[in-house]
């Protein structure tokens, strides 16, 4: 992402970028962060050339290894900014860039390839002077989940699932970075003594506009299972165990926030952009959600969209096996936890509502809240914690049962099953559900307000939504340079006072608290049950 801001203080303006595992996407704000220009480069549509099928290519000869090509991305910057150059973008008024990317990707540095990023020619596309520079390519993404041995490895040599969700915030998953780099050094030995340097994807994408090694940022780092949260630095511990040198490959991290050079020579010289103008490190994709939706000490912000994840801000990290804590990427000293979630709710409304909300929302109007003590966990995709797939549906007496009586207590219990879930999640995190709770709630379902009552009920707490946020992560990004180029002058709420507070939707209702707290009690016990079935087998 790319903040643009005109040294006129009448028109400043905000430029930003995304890179996803489908598209590489930029928007131009202005002062007040409004939206201004928006443009995309669509990896499979627009760059044909490289044969991916959602951005990424399957090996059928390996399962479950899924990558990138790395030059693709490259090249899709060059077109991006030839893309905003003919909208009217004025990139002589970028004062700061940053940007946000998709997390636990990899991209391998061959050796010389320093000296390549400092010496590029601007007569030249980037994709024609990089396509060497790559020691490991194409680059392993966040979808691929062909590390299960590292991921043993790495728990086992310090003790365990719950030590090393301790240190770096997450046990070991096959999909995360660290895993993957131990892969690449075991399977690969050659191509990783010959990389000089190992990136993320976002700080990938910041090294290409510094011209030089971009350091991973602390929030980003935090999804490695590398680095120690506490210390902010890499363990050496896991360190050596992934690979040999890996120290030095792959760089100091640094804080979220931290102004990390000035923009490389060859932007100024092929682009115009102003000399002056400052790289602010890049970020992950959750970790520019929780900027973009500006979440506050004492929230909990819910995406309920393609999948539904969980964003809340801590101030002290809690050992969880389930979800992800990271660095928080606004403040140096706090934390931020995560948690997956999953899309059942459009299966469920096509199945006992016609593929219509309107008579989904009849049908979840019409049981009343607790459901007569109905409760259901509906898992379209294997869970790690509990390990369970499949719709399971239990009466009051937690008996689980086949079907219900009607599709009425069907719906209600789907969504009181998922909110639950939500708030069982997020106590486990540590975070305390209390009087001044604030429910943000973002994505497409934050539209439907029967669905976020019962949100508001389980909760019991205030709802309020973001309903016009498209894409929280990369207007984060954009939040994210203003704020870290102008530190010493305004703090993080000062920077983004100008854009609207969310819109209060629902209150829960008086005897909320005492319908819903015995229901997330029944699913902690349920979800027990199942793991202690699952340890038996």
């Amino acid at each position: 992402m790319l903040l643009a801001r005109l040294f006129n203080q009448k028109c400043i303006r905000l430029n930003s970028f995304r890179v996803e595992h489908y598209h590489l996407k930029a928007v131009v704000v202005d002062n007040d962060l409004a939206v201004l220009h928006e443009t995309s480069v669509q990896f499979d549509n627009d760059l044909p050339e490289f044969r991916t099928y959602g951005g990424v290519i399957h090996k059928k000869d390996e399962p479950h290894v899924v990558v990138a090509p790395t030059l693709m991305w490259v090249k899709a910057l060059d077109m991006i900014l030839d893309k905003l150059r003919v909208c009217g973008v004025d990139f002589s008024k970028v004062a700061a860039i940053s940007g946000c990317a998709q997390q636990h990707g990899t991209v391998y540095w061959g050796k010389g390839s320093r000296n390549q990023l400092q010496r590029l020619d601007p007569a030249k596309f980037l994709h024609e002077q990089l396509v060497t520079s790559f020691s490991v390519t194409p680059s392993p993404v966040w979808m691929d989940s062909s590390t299960t041995k590292e991921c043993r490895m790495l728990e086992e040599i310090v003790g365990g699932p719950q030590k090393l969700a301790e240190m770096t915030g997450s046990r070991a998953y096959e999909r995360f970075s660290g895993p993957q780099i131990a892969k690449i050094a075991r399977t690969r030995p050659e191509a990783f003594s010959n990389t000089e340097r190992i990136s993320l994807v976002s700080s990938f994408l910041a090294s290409l506009f510094l011209g030089d090694f971009a350091p991973i940022d602390w929030s980003d780092g935090s999804g490695m299972n590398l680095l120690n949260i506490h210390t902010k630095d890499w363990d050496d511990v896991l360190l050596e165990a992934c690979g040999l040198g890996l120290r030095e490959k792959l760089g100091k991290p640094v804080s979220s926030s931290s102004d990390i050079g000035p923009i490389s020579s060859y932007f100024v010289e092929r682009f115009g952009f102003d000399e002056a103008c400052r790289i602010i490190a890049f970020t992950g994709d959750n970790s520019g959600s929780l900027i973009g939706m500006r979440l506050k000490e004492g929230d909990i912000a819910c995406s309920l969209g393609t999948s539904d994840n969980l964003f809340i801000w801590l101030n002290k990290p809690k050992t969880v096996l389930e979800g992800h804590v990271f660095c928080n990427p606004l403040d140096d000293d706090a934390y931020m936890a995560f948690k997956n979630g999953s899309l059942t709710r459009e299966r469920i409304r096509d199945s006992a509502a016609q593929g219509s909300w309107q008579i989904f929302n009849e049908l979840l109007e019409s049981t009343p809240r607790g459901n007569f003590g109905n409760l259901g966990l509906y898992f379209d995709a294997q869970e790690i914690l509990p390990f369970l797939i499949g719709d399971h549906r239990f009466n009051k007496a937690n008996d689980e049962i086949s079907r219900y009586s009607s599709k009425e207590v069907e719906v209600r219990a789907l969504i009181e099953g998922q909110f639950a879930a939500k708030r069982a999640h997020a106590e486990d995190f540590g975070f305390v559900v209390g009087p001044n709770t604030r429910i943000i709630a973002t994505g497409g379902a934050s539209a439907n307000k029967s669905i976020l009552q019962v949100l508001s009920d389980v909760f019991n707490s205030p709802v309020y939504a973001l309903v016009e946020l498209a894409n929280s992560a990369m207007m984060g990004a954009a939040y994210q340079a203003k704020y870290a180029s102008s530190q010493n002058e305004s703090n993080f709420d000062e920077i983004t006072r100008c854009l609207p507070e969310p819109a209060l939707v629902c209150r829960p209702y008086h005897d909320a608290e005492t319908i819903y707290k015995s229901l997330v009690a029944r699913y902690r016990k349920i979800i027990e049950t199942a793991k202690n079935k699952t340890s038996t087998k």
